[in-house]
Order: structure tokens, then sequence, then C-alpha cells
């Protein structure tokens, strides 16, 4: 584990969390560091959700270590998370209170907020002007910038976000990726657990993948996209051996998931310009490809290393709260 003067922001190590049969997290490692946007991404039922409840003690782990701000972090240490902002899901507020009201009632549950913060954060995530509106009348993305203000109310070293372009509209997805990468560059961590992965790739800084709880992948995103060299090309699963043999010649494949249940995707891991070669080669062979993709990114870095599930959020639980100013939760 790190220790305290560690350039870890957020670190665990094999952590494990099972309910009842079912695995959950099975030894995750995580290492995020100080003064990055972290994009945590995995397909359903990875175990995303499950690690950013224990990270906010919503869950505790059956074993392994977590540390936060570079000290440990367990059971019963709520003042630890004075330190930390949290969303964890779909915002709930009190619905008839206005948005300043409910983040007065948030405030409250936790450290000292000065009351000018709640203005600033109210102007910051654009709900000046809609202050005194009953949160009742507020659209998802509403909400959900509501929830961001709420998780930032005690000005926290780590932010822990779960899905937040969650009913954002285009614009409002870019304001939020502005501040993220705004709070990132005035020192603060922000950890953000999302499946919209060209969202991520713009503006994570380090990324980490899990499948099936535990870590498959982690570091800074253009290392990761330096090593992505691959052409992705679509067979009929009839034909997945036979194209594997034949793409030999040219590097080695991965069998990916099946695209709807139909034809199965294949990561030839080549240079990019070679797609030409990739697809004339499966032609020479008698196999005839419905879809071929070339280049260094994110979603295919992540469809390789798990196996082409979709990274799609909140499977493990219906829990909805908020976790801010020391771990308050809104009704």
């Amino acid at each position: 584990m790190t220790s305290p003067g560690s350039d870890l922001a957020l670190s665990t190590r094999d952590l494990r969390k099972s309910y009842g049969r079912r695995v959950a997290l099975a030894g995750l490692d995580l290492s995020v560091p100080t003064g990055v946007v972290y994009g945590f991404l995995g397909p359903n039922g990875a175990g995303k959700t499950t690690t950013m409840r224990l990270l906010t003690g919503l869950l505790h782990p059956d074993s392994g270590a977590i540390e936060l701000l570079g000290r440990p972090f367990a059971r019963g240490d709520r003042q630890r998370l004075f330190e930390v902002g949290a969303l964890i899901e779909s915002p709930s507020f009190y619905p008839y209170l206005n948005g300043r009201q409910n983040l007065r009632a948030l405030a409250a549950t936790g450290a000292p907020v000065p009351p000018k913060r709640i203005d600033e954060l109210l102007e910051l995530v654009g709900l000046r002007e809609r202050a005194k509106d009953k949160v009742s009348g507020y659209s998802l993305g509403m909400k959900q910038r509501l929830g961001i203000a709420a998780a930032l109310l005690s000005d926290p070293k780590l932010l822990l976000l779960d899905e937040p372009a969650n009913g954002l509209d285009p614009a409002g997805i870019v304001a939020m990726r502005e501040t993220l990468r705004h709070l990132a560059s005035i020192g603060k961590t922000v950890f953000v657990s999302s499946h919209l992965l060209a969202e991520v790739q713009l503006m994570a800084d380090v990324v980490g993948i899990i499948a099936a709880g535990k870590l498959v992948r982690e570091g800074t995103l253009d290392d990761l996209l330096n090593t992505q060299q691959v052409v992705r090309v679509r067979v009929a699963p009839a034909s997945t051996a036979a194209a594997q043999a034949a793409l030999a010649a040219i590097a080695p494949s991965t069998v990916n998931a099946a695209d709807d249940g139909d034809d199965v995707w294949l990561s030839v891991h080549t240079e990019p310009n070679r797609a030409a070669d990739v697809n004339r080669t499966l032609a020479e062979s008698g196999i005839y490809a419905s879809g071929l993709e070339s280049g260094s990114d994110l979603e295919a870095l992540f469809l390789e290393l798990t196996g082409g599930g979709a990274p799609i959020a909140g499977s493990e639980g219906t829990f909805q709260g908020i976790t801010s100013a020391g771990g308050g939760a809104a009704a």
C-alpha cells in the first residue's frame, strides 16, 4: 500500500467483495495519481458501482485495503470523507425544496461550508438562474448538475463521480468535461466511472479498465493508446477459425464478442495502415468481411480487453444517493 506523502490520491489492493455466491470484485488493484482525471471503465457487471460504493463507505469490503489521500480508509472513518466528494449513481434530492435549499441541507450534514460556496457552485454548474426553483421541476440533466455541485460542497481534494454526464445534453457534457479538467489542473483528483468511451478519451489523463472484478489494464491514456495498434474485422462465426488461421501470416488476432448475436469481431494486432492487407488476406482465403475498422482508440482497446462487452453503468444494484461534504446523503 501507499504511505503518507504518497503521490497517489487513491489506491486499492486485493479488494474483494461478493454478494452471496456472486463475486463482484476478485482482487482489485487501482493506483490513482494525484491531480489527474482518472477514467474508470468496465463492461456491464464488471464491478464499477461496487467499487464506487466501497470507496465512499456505502459498502464494506470482504477483504483487501483502500487508501484515500495517502491514508488507510476503513469502516467508521467518516471524518476522512470530509476531504472526498462523491456522486454515486442518480442523485436524489428533496423534491419540494429548491436547488439552493437542497445544497444547504446537504452542507449541514458534514464539514462547515461557507454560505458563499453554495452560490459559487450553482454558478459553476450553470444553475444560478434556477436556484430558487423546486427540484421537482428539474430535468434529469439539471439534477445531475446539482449532484456535481453537491459533491463539491466541501471543496474536496478527491472527487468520485459515477456517470457524471448522465442526462446532460451535448453542451452540458462539454461544460462538465471542462469543469473536471479545470479541477484537475488546480491539483484535485477526479475519479470518473463512465460508459462514454469517447468522452473519457477526451477528458482522462489516466485510465483503468476492469473486467470480472479485476483490473485488466491501467496507465496514462497516451501510453495505452500507443500500444493499441489493431485492425478490427467482422466475420461470420463459422469463418472465425479459418479467418484466424489466414490472418496468422500478418499478426495474431483476438476474438471479441458476437455482434448482436450474429457476426464476431477479430482484433488483428498490427499497424492500422495494414487494414487493406487484412481484407485482402481474408478475401484470398474465400472469407469476406462484413466490417473493417482500424486505428488506435480507447474503444478498440476496451473491446479487446473485455471481450467486447458494452461499458454499461449501474449494473450492480439500484441504490440511488449522493455523498458529499463528508458522506451526507439526500433522501
